[in-house]
């Protein structure tokens, strides 16, 4: 099995079992260096994907929850080169893990060089949110030659036919952006949410995850009944930012 079909192998067997797969994002090395690998593998036991953000200086797409943890983790000193190695160091991590980074980072760390790293620290896909469908040949070419894959993001604007290209393209899953925003908000999910999720459930021959603005169980259970899975990152971070422990809250998010 190659790496980015672990991805879609859990989401499905979430699924299996009569429940959304579940896939929580952190910020790498937030709020504590130290804590990073603990903290990975107390959110890995209850996901079943981990999306794992790669703090950046211009987090666009992010709101404020996401863009002072990155800042606080750049503060001190996680770097890619840093998660790499204490990813190594742990030894393996039981949920798929999936990079959320912007594309600088990993240009500055060498496409080809990113991907040999990223297999054997058992990272399996990556997702790369200011990468233009239309420019990523070469970094899609770097991760696929090892197995990985890039997830592509669609939106409620993406028109139909860029959909289905969108969707043929992506490896692991297809991250559906529920909002035309940012992430981090707290107004709810869209009316339309059940049109749009089914529009590109239809479509993809992958598992399709909604993210952005879901923060409570009747969120997931919204998703779920459209989608394959959920994402959930700023309403995890803040509970991480407290100093909370994250199990309960992301056993909450299933009713468990």
């Amino acid at each position: 099995m190659q790496a980015h079909e672990r991805i879609t192998a859990a989401i499905r067997a979430a699924n299996d079992a009569g429940r959304p797969g579940l896939v929580p994002f952190i910020t790498a090395g937030y709020p504590e260096p130290k804590d990073f690998i603990d903290t990975l593998q107390a959110v890995a036991e209850c996901g079943d994907v981990v999306e794992l953000g790669i703090p950046f200086s211009d987090p666009m797409a992010d709101g404020m929850t996401i863009q002072r943890s990155s800042f606080e983790a750049l503060q001190k000193g996680v770097s890619l080169k840093w998660i790499f190695d204490q990813l190594d160091a742990a030894g393996g991590i039981d949920a798929p893990l999936v990079m959320m980074s912007y594309l600088n980072p990993l240009l500055a760390f060498g496409y080809d060089r990113l991907a040999k790293r990223a297999v054997a620290a058992g990272v399996c896909g990556f997702i790369v949110p200011d990468l233009p469908f239309e420019e990523s040949d070469e970094l899609r070419a770097a991760l696929e030659a090892e197995g990985l894959g890039l997830i592509q993001l669609v939106t409620p604007a993406t028109p139909e036919a860029r959909l289905e290209t969108l969707c043929d393209a992506s490896r692991g899953f297809v991250y559906a952006v529920t909002i035309t925003g940012i992430t981090g908000g707290s107004d709810g999910l869209p009316a339309d949410l059940a049109t749009y999720l089914d529009k590109v459930t239809k479509i993809s021959p992958l598992p399709v995850c909604a993210g952005f603005g879901i923060r409570a169980p009747a969120d997931v259970a919204a998703v779920g009944a459209h989608a394959a899975g959920a994402i959930v990152g700023s309403a995890l971070v803040e509970i991480l930012e407290r100093r909370k422990d994250p199990q309960p809250f992301l056993k909450s998010l299933l009713g468990q």
